[in-house]
């Protein structure tokens, strides 16, 4: 089996996936088994929605408990540390105002596993993220999106 790449995390999101790892596996995955066993009593698999459809959750379920454990097991976790030179790093919050507005935006560059932009926290992989990475206050930086180059200056970092 090849070697994983490892998951960028922050200790919260850890914790997080560990919380959700643990339901799926001491509350979710009984819970489906016990739905399981009472379809297959009911006799006649071949025409048994309940059995066909409990079985296709089983899928998902198993599929969701692998993808957490592999997480958990590739953790690394990004450490929360006091930015003293400036430059934008995974963990860092970049506060950038997009050419033409106003209105600045703060994200926090995360790893995909906890990447949720509604939330300001952006993949340290996606366009924005890629852009940010090694630059610092004052810089200005190009995005290329669907409906051309966007630049973003960067105001803070912390």
């Amino acid at each position: 089996m090849g070697e994983q790449k490892p998951v960028y995390v922050t200790p919260q999101g850890l914790q997080e996936l560990k919380v959700e790892l643990e339901e799926l596996l001491t509350v979710r995955r009984p819970a489906l088994a016990k739905r399981l066993h009472a379809a297959i009593k009911q006799g006649d698999l071949s025409e048994n929605a309940d059995y066909i459809a409990a079985k296709e959750e089983q899928g998902f379920l198993e599929g969701r408990i692998l993808e957490l454990q592999a997480v958990v097991r590739n953790a690394v976790l990004i450490e929360a540390t006091a930015n003293t030179d400036g430059y934008v790093r995974l963990g860092s919050h970049v506060t950038v105002v997009e050419d033409g507005e106003d209105a600045p935006e703060t994200y926090h560059l995360v790893g995909p596993t906890e990447a949720d932009p509604r939330a300001g926290k952006i993949s340290h992989e996606s366009p924005l993220g890629v852009a940010l990475l090694g630059h610092k206050v004052g810089d200005v930086v190009q995005v290329r999106a669907p409906a051309g180059t966007i630049r973003f200056r960067i105001t803070h970092v912390a």
